[in-house]
């Protein structure tokens, strides 16, 4: 038995290092991107198909040979090491210590280069510089990653030479202005096309990196447990492997941003609700650090037109940030409260607060709330995509800090009412009498947005024949589904985790719930949001907004339909019994 034990623990071990020898496969032999690997002395020892095809060398050329200081602009390395001396206070020479100086020192280092071609011509790129660490964590070499910035750049000088005749040509306002959309339409394109790229690299990479992280929990979970010198190894690859799958997931959410590819589901909805989900999402990170949280009165006046689960996804952000970087006891308080037509809300910590030259990179990519030094891991990513989700909500953010007092971050959104029902067509619905069937019909409503599920349960009171049963997710919707089988389901579209399209093509290939009528009701109000959701399937999508006659017509004409299901079901069942 110990023996087969040993055995399948190196099977695993065997299946681990296959997958990440494919992960390593595809990254090296990628022609999208440009893999130097150098040894410590920094030559070549590594340089894949993506630098072959970008630099027009051939790995022959360089392995062993040179650095990759000897195909940089040699200006460039003289002002980089330069600026480095000055900025770390130590003599850095220009040439390869220049290129790894800071990440030596275990700094995050990401920068624009130009690297020369073998036929002479330049090159722009950005290389993300990484050292390669032995067992011992010894640095052994480093790793530069780099991609193509030509587009960029070009886009640049475009805007450059057009911003020049601007200036140069007052008396010709209307041509320059003609050129200068045709250059934003050009940076436009390169914006589109870098999205794409991030948007195409997330999901090649997503893949391999689950199994790598899927075989390495494995091995970890393992009876008995493996060695602790291997248990060790496996806790690294699993952090670093982590951490690295939170980086592409936010890099895919920036790059759906950025190409158009969000789609925003604005209703009214009660800030108060939605910041008591956050507060039970983020309170064992707050217990964990020893930070006091302290939340608003509930006051169900403050409603705001926004999507419900981009709102939750911007404040857990903000609350995460807070706790994160907060001192030890220190405390974060939430506040609320109406501006002019607008709904604020602010998230304070006491944490070592902001400089000026701080608060100024915020939102840049990359960096990490300024705190580029801090022991705590982050992408850099998180507060651009919140500023983003922000103006698709056409809100905005903005902070406040003072060095040695805490932080403040404050969102506004526009304001609205509590949904209500037009009075004018509620009164005008006739009442439905009670059923005369034994068992009341079932409607089961998947909806996160409380003020929403308060309507639809008036509405169903109000006909008096329906038992409602409600989900506050696509998980719970589908649970209750398979085990209470209703007559009709009326399905949200934007649904925290699972959409309503995903719930309902899980639906549809299940027998017990395919032939059940699930009607959509969305803010998604434009044509062909609809036209998609019929396509989609469902049988009906209404759109928000309630309106109470069309509502109760389509409850009639879906509770019809299942209740005809249903006597086909019998006949046929009968009819089999029979042969």
């Amino acid at each position: 038995m110990w023996m087969m034990r040993n055995r399948n623990l190196v099977l695993h071990g065997q299946q681990q290092l296959l997958k990440a020898d494919a992960l390593q496969h595809a990254i090296f032999n990628s022609a999208n991107f440009s893999s130097i690997a150098t040894d410590a002395q920094g030559v070549i020892q590594l340089f894949n198909v993506g630098a072959e095809r970008m630099l027009g060398y051939q790995a022959v050329d360089v392995v062993n040979r040179i650095t990759p200081a000897g195909i940089s602009d040699a200006d460039e390395l003289v002002a980089r090491a330069a600026s480095l001396s000055e900025e770390l206070g130590t003599v850095i020479t220009p040439g390869f210590e220049a290129l790894v100086f800071k990440a030596s020192r275990g700094i995050e280092d990401i920068y624009e280069l130009t690297y020369i071609r073998k036929d002479g011509t330049r090159l722009p790129a950005i290389v993300s510089v990484s050292p390669l660490r032995d067992g011992r964590d010894h640095v052994i070499g480093y790793l530069l990653m780099g991609t193509d910035n030509t587009a960029r750049k070009q886009a640049e000088a475009v805007q450059a030479v057009l911003d020049q005749r601007l200036r140069d040509q007052q008396n010709a306002l209307q041509e320059t202005n003609v050129e200068l959309e045709k250059a934003r339409a050009t940076a436009d394109k390169a914006n589109r096309a870098k999205s794409e790229f991030l948007s195409s690299m997330s999901h090649e990479l997503r893949t391999p990196l689950n199994a790598v992280l899927g075989f390495a929990q494995l091995l970890s979970s393992e009876k008995p447990p493996p060695p602790l010198r291997q248990q060790r190894s496996l806790d690294q690859i699993m952090k670093a492997g982590w951490y690295l799958l939170r980086l592409i997931n936010e890099i895919l959410d920036l790059a759906m941003i950025e190409s158009g590819r969000v789609t925003m589901s604005q209703e009214s909805m009660c800030l108060v609700d939605v910041l008591k989900d956050c507060h039970s999402m983020v309170a064992p990170l707050a217990q964990k650090r020893g930070v006091t949280m302290y939340f608003p009165e509930a006051d169900q006046t403050l409603f705001a037109h926004a999507d419900r689960t981009r709102v939750k996804q911007v404040m857990i952000n903000l609350l995460s940030n807070a706790i994160k970087y907060n001192r030890p006891g220190g405390s974060v308080t939430v506040r609320c409260a109406a501006v002019e037509n607008s709904v604020r809300v602010s998230v304070d910590d006491t944490g070592e607060g902001l400089t000026e030259e701080q608060l100024g990179q915020l939102f840049q990519p990359f960096n990490r709330l300024g705190r580029n030094d801090s022991s705590e891991e982050g992408t850099g990513i998180g507060l651009v995509v919140t500023r983003q989700l922000m103006e698709l909500m056409s809100g905005t953010i903005g902070v406040d800090s003072e060095p040695g007092v805490g932080t403040t971050f404050w969102i506004e959104l526009p304001a609205s009412t509590a949904p209500v029902i037009d009075v004018a067509a509620y009164t005008a619905q006739p009442t439905q009498g009670p059923s005369t069937s034994s068992a009341p019909r079932t409607l089961l409503y998947v909806e996160d947005n409380p003020a929403n599920l308060s309507l639809v349960e008036q509405l169903v009171e109000r006909r008096g024949d329906l038992r409602l049963l409600t989900a506050i997710d696509g998980s719970l919707g589908l649970q209750l589904a398979r085990t209470c089988l209703p007559d009709m389901i009326l399905m949200d579209i934007n649904l925290p985790g699972i959409s309503g399209y995903g719930c309902l093509k899980i639906l549809q290939t299940e027998a017990a719930t395919a032939r059940i009528p699930v009607v959509a009701l969305s803010a998604n109000a434009v044509p062909r949001d609809v036209e998609r959701g019929i396509e989609a399937g469902f049988f009906r999508y209404l759109t928000k907004p309630i309106n109470v006659v069309e509502f109760m017509d389509t409850l009639d004409i879906a509770l019809q339909y299942a209740q005809d299901n249903k006597l086909e079901n019998k006949l046929e069942n009968k009819v089999e019994h029979h042969d």
